[in-house]
């Protein structure tokens, strides 16, 4: 576990593990617009959180038809048998190119932190939004999302990265470094 200054007021942790066992107020779903559940961190989340976070996501109103939270927005739930209160739902990018994915990715990351100042939370735990299946590398997705939690940490006191291999961790803490050591 490292952990760093995000803001004056707001920590940074970043974790190897399951960020369905995170006891955090809100850990974040890379869910896909629909919002039923998918392969990765998004079935992981489902499974755990139990039938009652479908049922819950089902209920969200669309957007469009069939699409539930559009790529860079977020939606939240009630986070049912997780550890976390809260599951805030956002469908990042496939990834075409850091010109045209990056700004989808930050746009992530900022509404998933403005639904979690706008419930007052203090505390939120994200994935690896997109690295997946999705094929976000992540020398590029973690940078970008370092400095999209640091524009909008808010009144969060700690925001949690919890990255499920080791490459992941190895760059998120390379990018962390880079950008809040300087």
């Amino acid at each position: 576990m490292e952990r760093y200054a995000l803001t004056r007021s707001c920590g940074l942790v970043l974790q190897l593990g399951d960020i369905t066992r995170a006891e955090v107020d809100a850990i974040v779903n890379a869910a896909n617009e629909w919002m039923l559940g998918g392969g990765g961190v998004d079935g992981a989340i489902h499974a755990a959180a139990g039938p009652e976070l479908v049922e819950a996501c089902r209920r969200v109103p669309e957007a469009r038809k069939g699409v539930r939270c559009p790529t860079g927005e977020a939606r939240i739930t009630p986070g049912f048998r997780l550890p976390a209160r809260y599951v805030i739902h956002t469908a990042g990018p496939v990834y075409d190119s850091v010109a045209t994915s990056g700004p989808l990715l930050r746009a992530c990351h900022l509404a998933c932190l403005w639904m979690a100042n706008e419930q007052r939370l203090a505390t939120i735990a994200f994935p690896a939004i997109s690295c997946g299946i999705y094929g976000y590398p992540l020398d590029e997705a973690a940078p970008i999302a370092i400095h999209a939690c640091r524009e909008g940490a808010g009144s969060l006191r700690e925001v949690r990265f919890v990255l499920f291999t080791g490459d992941a961790f190895d760059a998120w803490r390379l990018a962390a470094d880079a950008i809040l050591s300087a």
